[in-house]
């Protein structure tokens, strides 16, 4: 049982697992060396050399009663808040709220969790973050669709809500303005902004000073710079850093102080190795140095601490000996926190012993694997803390350390028994040209782990994305109708290095398809999967993948479902070339098609959709600008003549991702049915019917569907 009953309100700490108050006093201002100490790279504990994982090794549950179905409503159901932003002085918690189409802002009390205020956006606008300004106002960034010379694009505005006057207002840009509110630095007690702000589609950003108040001043105090489209500001408010990419090449424009001008201290070529990968972290005010995320000789990124003065890194901070840092955080001093990677889940290495034991207390106490502080006070009044696993979609807490109180906010999906879930489990195969691939496999409670009917579920990207142990809604669905799921991070997916993210260049529908036929003979092998039963579903580029391999092998593949998923390459690049640079076009057309000369007409599905033989389930939503409408219709009509005809959904008002429940259990109700038809889970009888088990929430579930090409079927 958790230590913490969800469904409860005012939560105490687990005492047997409690916080001390020494631990429970430690701020963010405690005193701290200016380097603390850290573990060296090299002394760190290596991990045991990767091997090739055999069924024996797996954990596994067939004696555990078989769940009952869960309804797809209580996958696809989710907490109808969202964004949670504690006021500095830890007074009021700021959340969103999608409220029947509506995005509505709400206002908590922080300590009884009583309504305050609430007020809605207009129509069409959409939220993309929002912010305290001080306690009484809140910075919200708003993005809306228009057309400019006849593209459709979303232009991005900033707007201001004082909550002590009752009245909201819209920071002023030029009308044309693309980009209206990219906040470089926010006063700390909330009276004035810095904003970056593209005036003109042709132009690069500026920087404004904004009043936060109705008619407030609004002075320009930094020129746009060509190349220069970022802005970082120190502590004190003062921009010190310009940087962006301009013909090829990473510029880094630096000035000591406010009264200095800005020079060009780096110029990174494109093809420089360390250009890969260079992040401004921080800069604090009265000094040259702060920190950056950087590649070091080893080829892995790591926190270096940067004299932007001479524009040289001084000293590794951090570097982790196998991964990539992917982000830092800084205390308010501008001493480093804590740096997060990953290696089969999200890591945090903590440079603060007390935020560390307050994180592991938490976890603890939670019985939780993963805990993260979304928000928090000035003074940590007040935490919101999410905490969750690959099996639990997790719940937010308000978490006051003086009063040793963990109170429910919300539960991720208020409908799921995270109880009759399972917990994929990390696994290493090797692909036919030898390299090693990692995936995640989730088994079906109460099954043996032989000759399962197998989900093989690809990622979208395909570069630099990667799947990992987290909560995933649809793994556990098909889990919980009897499926196994295995989850192949194919070459070019991200977080295991550059040598294998260039292993994927060129390969699509090559080489990182065999990654994914390799995943199933990885899994056939080990006598977990019924290799008569396997099928391919996935979403964007998972969907290519799955439409691809039933083109590509029939023979291994029993069906497939894709949803939003690319038909057709060419026709796809030249879409994506509409709405990116010249430069980023070319780099990922050479990404997508390798050697020049290769034909993308070769790994098409659409090309070859007449000689479909296996069942597709295609679906789409109508309003997808990533893989636009476009690729779905193509590949309908190119599979009219098909042998077996397509299944087909369409989503009207859908985008690229689920915006809301309704539109994803649609796609799960679909699934379902496809797959109960097409491959079942159990209960396949020798004639060939299969009845489903008993869905108490649905009625004439148990009805048999004949199954044409079942064993013994028609």
């Amino acid at each position: 049982m958790m230590g913490i009953i969800r469904s409860a309100a005012g939560l105490a700490l687990v005492m047997g697992a409690g916080l001390g108050a020494a631990q429970l006093a430690a701020q963010d201002a405690t005193a701290a060396p200016e380097q603390p100490a850290v573990t060296p790279a090299a002394a760190m504990p290596a991990p045991a050399p990767a091997r090739i994982t055999r069924a024996a090794e797996l954990v596994t549950e067939p004696d555990a009663a078989r769940p009952a179905l869960i309804p797809a409503e209580h996958f696809a159901g989710r907490s109808a808040f969202r964004m949670f932003q504690m006021s500095p002085n830890g007074a009021q918690l700021a959340m969103v709220r999608d409220n029947a189409g509506k995005t509505e802002i709400m206002l908590l009390d922080a300590v009884t969790r009583d309504p305050l205020k609430l007020f809605s956006l207009r129509e069409g606008q959409g939220l993309d973050w929002l912010r305290w300004a001080g306690n009484d106002k809140l910075l919200i960034s708003v993005s809306f669709p228009a057309t400019v010379y006849d593209i459709p694009i979303r232009l991005n505005r900033l707007m201001v809500r004082d909550l002590a006057a009752g009245t909201m207002f819209e920071l002023p840009v030029p009308k044309y303005a693309l980009w209206g509110g990219d906040l470089v630095h926010l006063a700390e007690d909330g009276s004035s902004a810095l904003i970056s702000v593209q005036d003109d589609w042709r132009d690069y950003p500026s920087v404004y000073r904004y009043e936060l108040r109705a008619g407030g001043v609004k002075e320009k105090i930094v020129k746009p710079r060509a190349g220069a489209w970022n802005w970082y500001a120190d502590d004190a408010g003062v921009v010190r850093i310009g940087m962006g990419w301009d013909n090829r090449r990473l510029k880094v424009w630096y000035r000591k102080d406010e009264a200095s001008e800005f020079a060009l201290v780096g110029k990174l070529k494109a093809d420089d190795e360390k250009s890969r990968y260079w992040s401004v972290v921080q800069i604090v005010s009265g000094s040259d140095k702060g920190y950056v995320l950087e590649e070091g000789e080893s080829g892995r990124v790591g926190v270096r601490l940067f004299d932007y003065a001479t524009g040289t890194p001084l000293e590794t901070f951090y570097e982790h000996p196998e991964r990539d840092v992917e982000e830092l955080w800084l205390k308010d001093d501008g001493t480093p926190l804590a740096a997060l990677y990953t290696d089969d889940r999200d890591r945090i290495t903590w440079f603060d012993p007390a935020r560390a034991r307050l994180n592991d207390s938490l976890a603890k106490a939670m019985q939780l694997e993963d805990v993260s502080i979304l928000a928090r006070s000035r003074q940590d009044e007040r935490m919101v803390i999410w905490g969750g696993s690959e099996a639990d979609p997790g719940a937010l807490f308000v978490f006051t350390p003086k009063a040793r109180q963990l109170d429910l906010l919300v539960n991720a999906r208020p409908e799921l028994d995270f109880r009759q879930l399972v917990k994929p489990q990390p696994i290493r195969y090797r692909a036919r040209d030898g390299l090693e691939i990692t995936a995640y496999l989730t088994l079906p409670r109460g099954r043996m782990a032989r000759g399962l009917p197998l989900i093989i579920m690809p990622h979208g990207g395909p570069f630099g994305v990667r799947d990992k142990l987290r909560y995933d809604d649809e793994v556990q669905f098909l889990a919980n109708r009897g499926y196994a799921v295995l989850q192949p991070n194919f070459r070019g997916s991200g977080g295991y290095g550059d040598a294998f993210y260039e292993a994927g260049i060129g390969q699509v529908g090559r080489g990182m398809q065999d990654d994914v036929d390799d995943a199933m003979d990885w899994a056939v092998s080990e006598g977990i999967a019924d290799p008569s039963r396997v099928c391919v579903v996935g979403s964007s580029y998972g969907g290519y993948a799955a439409l691809w391999a039933v083109l590509r092998n029939p023979e291994r593949y029993r069906c497939a479902a894709s949803w939003a998923g690319v038909t057709d390459w060419d026709k796809m690049l030249a879409y994506d070339k509409r709405y990116l640079t010249s430069k980023a076009s070319k780099s990922w057309q050479e990404r997508i098609r390798g050697e020049q000369t290769f034909d993308l007409d070769a790994v098409s599905p659409y090309r070859f959709a007449a000689r479909l033989s296996r069942p597709v389930l295609l679906a789409q939503g109508t309003a997808d600008d990533n893989v636009p409408m476009r690729q779905y219709e193509l590949m309908v009509a190119a599979a009219k003549p098909a042998p077996v005809p397509l299944t087909t959904l369409v989503i009207e008002g859908e985008g690229h991702s689920f915006s809301s429940a309704e539109s994803e259990q649609k796609w799960y109700d679909a699934l379902d049915t496809f797959l109960a038809k097409h491959n079942p889970a159990d209960q396949v009888a020798p004639d060939g019917s299969f009845t489903p088990p008993r869905d108490p929430a649905k009625a004439g579930n148990g009805v048999p569907i004949d199954l044409p090409g079942a064993a013994g079927g028609k």
